[in-house]
């Protein structure tokens, strides 16, 4: 065998092991990185409603609809009757809205456990009413109507029936800047979720079954929620609701307009 042939076999050889070498350590670095542990995704982030203007800001005098409505003098009422942020009592799936007759709060539900909540002036005795329902139809600077049994308790007023066409849209309208109409299936409860000129009623329970807001408060609402908004007004918070079963409540509307498109 030639020197030349010797040489050749020589090369050969040391390639071969050259690139066993190499798929050695191939696989040896393969096999490292397939048996560490499986990357661990993050956990989603947890919800945080964002914060609130301060009292001043949201009770602040506001134009709205061609109306000039005043300043709330916040200052003067229960801090716990003012719109806030809190850990969500209810139970309840976020964008539900539940009314807590006993506490005079109205909780809005909101992801991560927390609601806000708004002051409420609720029906005084004998004008109560609870049970579950939905928003059916919004409206902004509603027109009132007062019912029949309303109009006979207070003569003075008749000018606002059905019959003359009710109360324009107004500062002094009792339904306030807004309306939330609330039905049960297809049938009007004749109860609203509405705003109020009367500040001092918050926390109370004065008005003929309605649940009444500040316009200021109203107006936050209404512009939080959309129609089909399930709504449980309760006296126990956290509990199912029960509804009244003999219904004794006149409420503070006639009913929604004949032309109310839903």
């Amino acid at each position: 065998m030639s020197t030349t042939e010797i040489e050749t076999i020589r090369l050969s050889r040391r390639g071969f092991l050259n690139a066993a070498a190499l798929g050695a350590a191939s696989i040896a670095v393969s096999a490292c990185a397939t048996t560490g542990p499986a990357p661990v995704a993050p956990p989603p982030p947890v919800y945080v409603e964002p914060p609130l203007p301060d009292y001043a800001t949201m009770y602040a005098a506001v134009s709205d609809g061609g109306f000039d409505l005043p300043a709330i003098p916040f200052e003067k009422i229960d801090p716990q009757y003012l719109r806030q942020i809190v850990p969500d009592p209810t139970g309840q799936q976020p964008g539900t809205i539940v009314v807590d007759t006993t506490g005079h709060h109205l909780y809005l539900v909101r992801p991560g456990g927390q609601a806000i909540r708004y002051g409420v002036g609720l029906g005084r005795a004998g004008f109560e009413w609870s049970g579950d329902a939905v928003v059916q139809w919004k409206q902004k600077w509603p027109k009132w109507t007062p019912p029949d049994e309303m109009i006979a308790r207070q003569p003075e007023l008749k000018p606002y029936s059905a019959d003359n066409g009710g109360m324009p849209g107004g500062l002094k309208n009792p339904l306030g800047a807004r309306a939330l109409y609330l039905f049960q299936g297809n049938v009007d409860t004749l109860y609203r979720l509405h705003g109020s000129p009367e500040w001092r009623s918050i926390g109370k329970s004065v008005s003929s079954g309605c649940v009444r807001f500040m316009n200021q408060d109203i107006i936050d609402l209404y512009d939080r929620v959309p129609s089909k908004t399930p709504v449980i007004v309760t006296a126990d918070i956290g509990q199912a609701s029960v509804a009244t079963g003999n219904r004794q409540a006149i409420p503070i509307d006639a009913g929604v307009p004949n032309d109310a498109v839903f």
